[in-house]
């Protein structure tokens, strides 16, 4: 069906109707007939695409499921969504990664994207189906073993020279496990000594993302260094991405979480487990030091790290519950609160834009123009959201922004035309 969005403010600098035809195109003038939205007052920005978010299926249903998954990213304004690899089965081959495709396609309120393994089940030591998943029809070309860091300089290296040979990417979750094992779960320091809790020391990330961004260097291959989350690590980013620029022929890109932008260590004092994040949440030092480089362009996006968990997997002592936090239905909204400063051109290159380049999606974080895909979100800019962890059409609620008020909100969402959120809640496909 054709649509037409009368009022809406482009980028927040300057008020256009923008008309989508049959095929789900922008277009230059109002198709006859069509289905009318009134975007007066409201924000049109490319759809949001996220570079990192777990959905969990298969194998972990109870948890959240493509369809479920993509129901959160739709109303959190988002067009696109990476799949990370570590389901069960692990996607690291082209039969595991075309599934998690094709449930996408049937879902059909976001574009879901698979990301592959890049070691075979997660295990570190032998490259996965990189080619293979990247010939089929999924596409892949993406690979990160999140969750666990692909530790070994040399499967590092090799997995950097496999994916080089089709502009392919490998993003990297950035922990030295013998610097921060796997029951490290808060910033070491002062508080994790006062609560008895494991420490994960800012310099377990730092040492693995100097590596990395050396061993791309090596290889004039592609890094992706996922969730950043220390002022050392943006450190070595600026220093690595000005040398590349300046050789060329490799290339570092980074991002981080809506949490790490906003909440720090100190909410840990509860033993709240919704708040056990990997990486943990750091001080406000970091934190100061994560938004100036989104600002400034050193870290190139935001990706929420929607990590989906059931109750049972949560509701334990904080050492021994499962990490992670759900963010695709508030990012927006986190990032606007975080940094208010942001202009709207700004929200859109690190939300949708360079998010759609680094992940190889051609059709998606282009300019709401004339012969661009539809995909558009609408947003009002003040409004005051207050977060209901209950209304989430996520299947999980481990979420830490539950009962916050936080700033902007979406309110319709365009996915390749058609609308599959209008006036804030889901359209029925």
């Amino acid at each position: 069906m054709s649509l037409v969005i009368e009022g809406a403010s482009l980028l927040g600098e300057g008020t256009t109707d923008l008309y989508v035809d049959d095929h789900g195109m922008l277009v230059d003038s109002a198709p006859a007939g069509a289905e009318r939205i009134d975007a007066a007052g409201l924000v049109a920005l490319p759809g949001l695409v996220d570079l990192h978010t777990h959905l969990r299926e298969p194998g972990r249903e109870d948890a959240e499921t493509i369809l479920t998954g993509s129901r959160a990213a739709a109303l959190g304004g988002y067009t696109a969504v990476l799949a990370m690899a570590n389901t069960t089965p692990v996607t690291d081959t082209a039969e595991a990664a075309t599934r998690v495709w094709e449930l996408g396609r049937e879902a059909g309120l976001v574009h879901v994207q698979p990301v592959g393994a890049v070691t075979r089940g997660l295990g570190g030591e032998e490259l996965a189906e990189l080619g293979l998943m990247h010939r089929s029809r999924a596409g892949v070309t993406v690979f990160s073993d999140d969750g666990r860091c692909v530790h070994d300089a040399r499967v590092m290296r090799r997995g950097l020279e496999y994916v080089k040979a089709f502009g392919g990417v490998v993003s990297q979750h950035s922990q030295d496990p013998s610097l921060a094992g796997p029951a490290a779960c808060c910033h070491e320091g002062e508080l994790s000594g006062r609560l008895g809790l494991p420490g994960w020391p800012g310099i377990a990330e730092e040492v693995i993302v100097a590596r990395d961004v050396m061993l791309a260097r090596h290889t004039s291959s592609r890094v992706h260094v996922a969730h950043v989350s220390t002022a050392g690590s943006v450190d070595v980013l600026r220093w690595a991405k000005a040398r590349a620029e300046r050789d060329g022929t490799w290339s570092v890109t980074a991002e981080v979480t809506p949490h790490h932008l906003l909440l720090t260590t100190d909410l840990l004092t509860g033993y709240d487990p919704t708040y056990k994040v990997n990486p943990p949440l750091r001080p406000q030092d970091d934190v100061d030091a994560l938004r100036e480089a989104l600002a400034d362009g050193t870290i190139d996006a935001v990706a929420t790290d929607h990590a989906p968990h059931a109750r049972h997997d949560k509701e334990h002592a904080f050492v021994d519950a499962a990490f992670g936090m759900v963010g695709l239905e508030t990012a927006l909204a986190v990032v606007r609160t975080a940094l208010p400063q942001l202009s709207w051109p700004d929200v859109a290159r690190v939300m949708s834009v360079t998010p759609a380049r680094i992940a190889g999606l051609a059709d998606q974080g282009r300019p709401l123009t004339p012969g661009s895909p539809a995909h558009v979100v609408l947003v009002e800019p003040d409004a005051a959201l207050t977060v209901d962890r209950d209304a989430s059409a996520s299947l999980s609620r481990n979420n830490p922004w539950h009962g916050r008020s936080l700033t902007s909100r979406v309110v319709h969402t365009v996915y390749a035309g058609r609308v599959t959120v209008r006036d804030g809640a889901l359209v029925d496909a």
